[in-house]
This record gives C-alpha cells, structure tokens and sequence, in this order.
C-alpha cells in the first residue's frame, strides 16, 4: 500500500488519548494534501482532518476542534492524528489519506488501510 497506519489504534476510556500515525510511501507523497477520515459500523466515511502538503494549514471537522491535532513530518513523509477528550462517538475505523483534494467530500487519491480506535464510556 501506498499507506500505512503504523501505530496508535486501540481500546481508551473516555477522556483518554490516543496518537495515530501513518505513513506514506514515495518521494512524491510530501507534495500532497494528506488527513484522516473515520467509519463508525453502519455509518458512512466522514472527514476528520486534513493538513496541508507544507503542514502550514490544518482544517478539521466541526465535531473533533479543539480535541484532535493533525501533524506531519515532512523528512519521514508521516502523518499524525493526536486525539485527546475522547468520546464514545470517536469509536470508528480511523483510515489515513493522501492528496486530499476535497475534505469534505471525502475525496482523496490514496488511503491507508484503517484502524480500530475504541472509546468506552
């Protein structure tokens, strides 16, 4: 895969925090938009947060400001999701992108593989 999310998924109380990250494959990959979406069960993909292909611009979702950080390292071509407050609602397979062209469309050229983020109340 172009993408792959390397650590962070698993199991956290409410109010814990968990820090996920993914990352990319391919010199040209720093170029490009990346960010984070989610799949609760039953439910359609939504974005999450995105961050420019410099880290200079960062947009996120209405229901995660001021709780979830989205980061990247340009030289290690990884992206990271920094979560903190954690909700029940968080629960969803959390899946990375690239060249995130539309955030709120859910539109990206490259996806990762997804991971388990649980939150329990």
């Amino acid at each position: 895969q172009v993408l792959r999310v390397e650590s962070g998924g698993g199991l956290v109380q409410a109010g814990g925090s968990l820090r996920l990250s993914c990352a990319a494959s391919g010199r040209t990959l720093i170029l490009y938009a990346m960010g984070w979406f989610r799949q609760a069960p039953g439910k359609e993909r939504e974005f999450v947060a995105v961050i420019g292909r410099n880290g200079g611009s960062t947009l996120y979702a209405d229901s995660v400001k001021g709780r979830f950080t989205i980061s990247r390292d340009i030289a290690k071509n990884t992206v990271y999701l920094q979560m903190n407050s954690l909700k029940p609602e968080d629960t969803a397979v959390y899946y990375c992108a690239a060249d995130v062209y539309n955030a709120v469309r859910n539109s990206a050229s490259f996806w990762g593989q997804g991971t388990q983020v649980t939150v329990s109340s």
